[in-house]
């Protein structure tokens, strides 16, 4: 490990590439013919279907959800590669994995799931949602037990079975999940806001369990921001920029609705929606709140509890995450990989320490790791 010299390194924001039988193999036998898997149109392109429809999104393009490493042009031409072909060893071999993040300098990684960001929002059945989470965590918990120490699964669940969701956080916390990701889609929980009652059993839990809750982009036929959209190629940067919008959404309301306020405990992570917006939001949310504080029902400055009970990831590339850990405080930060999707890269961590590089070695080693540590509680 790169602690004796360095600190540890840990990335927030790992992914894994299910294998395609994931959930054929993990699903309860009642719903395994609605298993998500991966299938060919009849022209022979590679679509994901779930729940026996097709994700219209990357149709034929399927390769484009890893990549890493290479032609993006071939990526999201439709029938070049294939999701196997886009797939690295070191996305669904433990062995492997643990071999890219020595090469990498990574001692630590917090795994989230890649079809599993595509098919929330495509589901109605709250049960089925329930049983594709709880197979997809199955599998990562047996994927992460070849090296305890340093692979660490976050459990997906889904808000569309309130009750579910309680019962799959608890055995998944009993399986070594160490968080939590929630889609930051509105459909994800069938419309209902963070703070609907329903889901007061399972945010309850979630902060009794010290399971922090982390927000990520997701993939979608539907998203929220499609009057935008033009069907056009230069969508494809607008719709790639704009993902991050959900998980701000979604930060946003947690704040709003005093879900902070009632529930103190509770720790959220803000994922792949880059990081030096966050000072900037912040100073605004706080402005406002001073304009409609007697209608709020919370009680501090919204940045008061981001700084109580959040941490934000920031991306290596991101040319102010020195200036936003000087401005905001080198405890609120993370950073991710997001290995081994196609906006990645390798050498992020030598990319990174460049950026941190005028900062204390305290304020760096907090960043590069030990606020994972301190946050996710992980034992390492």
């Amino acid at each position: 490990m790169t602690a004796a010299s360095n600190g540890i390194v840990v990335d927030a924001d790992g992914h894994v590439l299910e294998p395609a039988d994931t959930w054929t193999r993990y699903l309860e036998p009642q719903f395994r013919d609605r298993a998500i898997r991966i299938a060919h149109d009849e022209h022979g392109y590679e679509q994901l279907l779930i729940d026996g429809q097709p994700l219209k999104t990357l149709r034929g393009q399927l390769g484009a959800l890893g990549g890493i490493d290479m032609d993006p042009s071939e990526l999201f031409t439709r029938g070049q590669v294939t999701y196997a072909q886009g797939c690295p060893r070191g996305s669904y071999d433990p062995g492997e994995r643990v071999k890219v993040m020595s090469a990498e300098g990574i001692d630590v990684a917090l795994l989230y799931p890649t079809i599993g960001i595509c098919w929330e929002g495509h589901v109605t059945d709250g049960r089925l949602a329930t049983a594709y989470t709880r197979a997809y965590n199955r599998w990562l918990a047996e994927f992460c037990q070849a090296d305890r120490k340093r692979l660490f699964p976050v459990a997906h669940i889904s808000l569309l079975d309130p009750e579910g969701a309680v019962e799959e956080v608890l055995r998944a916390r009993k399986d070594g999940c160490v968080g939590i990701y929630l889609s930051p889609d509105v459909a994800a929980r069938g419309g209902r806001a963070f703070d609907d009652p329903a889901f007061a059993r399972f945010w309850a839990t979630v902060q009794d369990l010290e399971m922090p809750v982390g927000f990520h982009v997701v993939v979608r036929d539907r998203p929220f921001f499609r009057q935008w959209l033009r069907n056009d190629p230069s969508d494809s940067l607008f719709t790639f920029a704009f993902l991050a919008i959900d998980v701000m959404a979604a930060f946003t309301q947690m704040m709003s609705s005093g879900m902070f306020e009632k529930y103190p405990r509770l720790k959220v992570a803000v994922l792949e929606a880059g990081s030096n917006w966050i000072a900037s939001w912040l100073d605004r949310l706080d402005h406002k709140h001073e304009v409609v504080k007697s209608r709020m029902p919370f009680k501090l400055k919204p940045s008061e509890y981001f700084f109580r009970q959040c941490l934000i990831s920031a991306d290596p590339d991101e040319s102010l995450t020195a200036e936003m850990v000087r401005h905001l405080g080198s405890d609120y930060f993370l950073w991710a990989s997001d290995y081994p999707h196609i906006d990645a890269s390798f050498g992020v961590v030598h990319e990174l320490r460049g950026r941190l590089a005028s900062l204390p070695e305290a304020d760096r080693r907090k960043v590069m790791g030990e606020n994972a540590l301190r946050f996710y509680k992980l034992a390492v």
